[in-house]
């Protein structure tokens, strides 16, 4: 029987987004991931060494794709909340992953791709500011902490308050990329 290394690994990685999703990195069992994808646990050593790589593997590739598909954009951050939102509802693996990322990596070493996407989106909001085309009352970075906490506000509200959330998905992005225009709206 001849191996296909590349099926292999997509078969892995899929198992292993949603084993990650479903129980973060602690709560993941390499037997789960395995077993998912219908081969042997020593096929993820072969290609990933551990655990813990194998998550960092899951993570950067769920962010670059993140990152292809949701370019951001100082001059509209409205929209780009909208259409992180779109993302955030279409993928909701993608909160779950980085809500585990969050909570068993604060002081982990940090990925490359979130490093690069945060230097470049703190980089046109510093621009931005400057050239008076958003408001100074923020730093750079408390911008992109708010506008992330506003598109994640549907995606972490406490479940008792579930029974009061919009149905409506259109309700729940407008209500975000309105809040994000006030946020940068000049008063």
């Amino acid at each position: 029987m001849i191996r296909d290394a590349e099926r292999t690994k997509k078969l892995l990685l899929k198992a292993a987004t949603d084993e990650f999703a479903a129980y973060g990195i602690a709560g993941a069992r390499i037997d789960r991931i395995a077993a998912s994808a219908g081969v042997n646990k020593a096929m993820i050593y072969s290609y990933f060494e551990s655990k813990d790589n194998l998550f960092d593997t899951v993570f950067n590739a769920m962010t670059s794709a993140s990152l292809e598909q949701v370019v951001f954009d100082v001059a509209d951050l409205p929209g780009y909340a909208g259409r992180l939102f779109d993302s955030f509802e279409d993928n909701p693996d993608t909160v779950r992953l980085t809500t585990w990322y969050q909570l068993e990596r604060p002081h982990g070493t940090p990925l490359h791709a979130v490093v690069a996407s945060n230097a470049a989106k703190l980089h046109e909001l510093r621009g931005a500011i400057a050239a008076g085309t958003l408001p100074d009352r923020f730093e750079p970075v408390e911008f992109l902490a708010l506008v992330r906490a506003v598109v994640l506000s549907w995606s972490t509200t406490v479940p008792e308050l579930g029974p009061a959330v919009p149905k409506d998905r259109a309700r729940r992005r407008a209500v975000i990329v309105d809040a994000v225009r006030r946020l940068i709206a000049f008063d």
